[in-house]
């Protein structure tokens, strides 16, 4: 199936329910502070992602969708970061934890399995992966 816009996107769709589960897992924690950071990486993934598929397809190009792909990737290792420290504060479950961590694994290999496809078609916008 070609993907016709970012929501066709395996990676923006398993970068979503991300954002979910983080915003589920901490909505009654009290350190405001670490759940508005945490909550704001998480957005990041799934809008960098959201935000570069149509700005690049406005373009043409594949370079500016590599950029944001490569911001949504930070944005992934900074929510894996975190969950380790919302583990050592006791915030959350060492199984959660690194369930959500697999989670965003998963979205890091696709984004750079993604980026790799773009960097070979550079310039064919080919936007069936």
């Amino acid at each position: 199936m070609a993907v016709q816009r970012f929501e066709d996107l395996i990676i923006w769709q398993e970068a979503r329910q991300i954002c979910v589960e983080i915003y589920k897992e901490f909505a009654e924690n009290r350190d405001f502070g670490f759940r508005d950071q945490i909550q704001r990486a998480a957005v990041s993934i799934m809008n960098n992602i959201a935000e570069g598929y149509d700005r690049s397809k406005i373009a043409n190009d594949n370079k500016q969708f590599i950029s944001f792909l490569n911001i949504a990737n930070g944005s992934c290792g900074e929510v894996k970061s975190m969950l380790y420290l919302s583990q050592n504060l006791g915030y959350i479950s060492d199984k959660e934890a690194d369930y959500l961590r697999n989670k965003c694994l998963s979205v890091t290999m696709k984004i750079q399995s993604l980026v790799s496809t773009l960097q070979e078609n550079n310039g064919k916008n080919n936007r069936n992966t």
